[in-house]
């Protein structure tokens, strides 16, 4: 834990994007994201904030989901402030809404 604002959670999920790469593992997400639970502004905010797991017959697809925006400054964190990064079996295959959108939708 630790003492932080709102903003400062999310520049650092930002900053911390930039370290990852394709093929990474899971662990080595959670080492570069971080795993804290911070209390900032009556908020408590834990990284990743969400995780959700997807299988289909032949791969495990989990998103990994990050507090990195704000949209609108009403107190709730909704999924357009969140960067999911996108594991396949494992390891990381790419992050961000539009990269899960291409891959889930195609």
């Amino acid at each position: 834990g630790g003492c932080a604002s709102l903003a400062d959670i999310r520049a650092w999920n930002r900053q911390n994007l930039l370290q990852l790469s394709t093929g990474a593992s899971k662990v080595d997400v959670l080492r570069i994201m971080g795993t804290d639970t911070i209390s900032a502004e009556g908020s408590v905010i834990t990284n990743p904030y969400r995780s959700e797991l997807y299988r289909s017959e032949a791969r495990t697809f989990e998103l990994m989901l990050y507090y990195t925006d704000i949209k609108k400054a009403d107190g709730a964190i909704t999924d357009d402030e969140l960067t999911p990064i996108v594991l396949i079996d494992g390891r990381v295959d790419g992050w961000g809404w539009s990269y899960w959108d291409d891959l889930c939708c195609q």
